[in-house]
């Protein structure tokens, strides 16, 4: 099933990440990937005001929830009343404490009313940004199952050099003035704590929702 996405109807909500207690690491002492799940849902011709409003309380309870790391949601432009919802968590052990919470039960709840869901899938790590929401896969079960290829590795790493220069261009521009008489390494260390959350949580999702287009393109 393919779907094109109109992303000027592209809204993004993200929060600074509040790690969880007790995030889970791989044996060489790194940090469990970032989980990312897209949920395609169908919503009543009615109603499509009550599902926005749905969505963005999801978003604002999510938020509560530690490990949350950002949601956001897309409209579809071959289908007025299809759209793709996508938030993202620190982990699988935060991601599974929101999944199975009473208060999201609630919510979730509710948007039966008026919305249902079709696909879900998951990502792990950076390759969520690169999501294919076009294609999903039907959710029967209710349970997300494996997406379908992310664009190839250059593409990828050609849409972050995109964000990353211009946002690393500006830092310097902003702080190299300050940091004149700092060393190099204290200097490095300031400028890429003020990129990384800039490039995660703004440029990054930027980019990548501009370039959907070429990024999902089969070569």
């Amino acid at each position: 099933m393919t779907m094109a996405i109109h992303m000027s109807h592209t809204r993004l909500a993200a929060t600074p990440p509040t790690q969880p207690k007790g995030l889970r690491t791989h044996l060489s002492g790194v940090p469990a990937p970032t989980v990312t799940t897209s949920v395609v849902r169908d919503v009543d011709a009615e109603r499509e005001e009550d599902f926005v409003q749905w969505t963005e309380a999801g978003i604002s309870l999510a938020r509560t929830f530690p490990g949350f790391l950002g949601a956001g949601w897309v409209r579809s432009s071959t289908n007025k009343h299809r759209y793709h919802v996508q938030y993202r968590f620190s982990d699988d052990r935060a991601l599974q404490s929101w999944l199975q919470s009473p208060l999201r039960g609630a919510w979730f709840a509710h948007g039966r009313l008026f919305s249902k869901e079709a696909a879900v899938h998951q990502r792990t790590g950076i390759e969520g940004w690169f999501d294919p929401m076009m294609s999903a896969v039907p959710a029967e079960s209710q349970q997300p199952t494996k997406a379908p290829l992310a664009p190839p590795r250059w593409k990828q790493a050609v849409t972050i050099w995109l964000g990353f220069f211009p946002v690393s261009l500006l830092m310097n521009f902003l702080f190299l003035p300050y940091l004149a008489d700092v060393n190099v390494v204290l200097t490095t260390l300031i400028v890429t704590v003020a990129v990384t959350p800039v490039m995660v949580f703004a440029v990054l999702p930027f980019v990548t929702a501009r370039l959907a287009p070429w990024l999902q393109r089969k070569e």
